[in-house]
């Protein structure tokens, strides 16, 4: 199943994409885990660039976007391979009821699988020009004001604003 379903707040990836692109082929960033919630973060690029991106993006000469996935009340999570870079496919489904949904990550370098609420949350999303060697380095264009106006790049990874909200 799609991440659409389940994302509470569609609405910044929709304005870029008109839609939500498919969960295939994405770049896996990075995985944070934070034991309020208990919370699974990923940092993911998308597998396209949208067809009308801001103009701002363009004369930028950018070429990827990225976000966060925000999973809450965790349970069961196993990460049994992760050898960056890592590039697989995200896939959602129903788990066991009560508005619970099994997460899994498979691909290249990457084994991951946890239960979780059924509703996602996506935030940080940016735009970059992704370097030869294929890292995040270097200048992200954020879509929400409060970031843009926060980071002109990607934070330290304990930065507690950006990784765990």
């Amino acid at each position: 199943m799609t991440v659409e379903g389940f994302l509470v707040n569609p609405e910044v990836l929709q304005s870029l994409y008109g839609g939500i692109p498919i969960m295939g082929d994405v770049r896996i960033r990075s995985v944070n885990l934070n034991w309020r919630g208990p919370t699974v973060t990923l940092r993911v690029d998308l597998p396209s660039f949208p067809d009308s991106a801001p103009q701002e993006w363009i004369d930028a000469g950018v070429d990827t976007v990225q976000c966060q996935f925000q999973f809450l009340a965790v349970e069961n999570m196993s990460l049994t391979e992760w050898d960056p870079p890592v590039v697989g496919a995200i896939d959602l489904a129903p788990w066991g009821g009560k508005r619970r949904m099994r997460v899994t990550a498979d691909g290249s370098g990457v084994t991951l699988r946890f239960d979780c609420n059924e509703s996602v949350r996506v935030g940080h999303v940016s735009a970059f020009k992704i370097q030869q060697d294929g890292s995040d380095d270097g200048r992200h264009l954020f879509v929400s004001k409060i970031d843009a106006r926060r980071h002109t790049s990607l934070p330290p990874s304990d930065e507690k604003t950006f990784y765990e909200r």
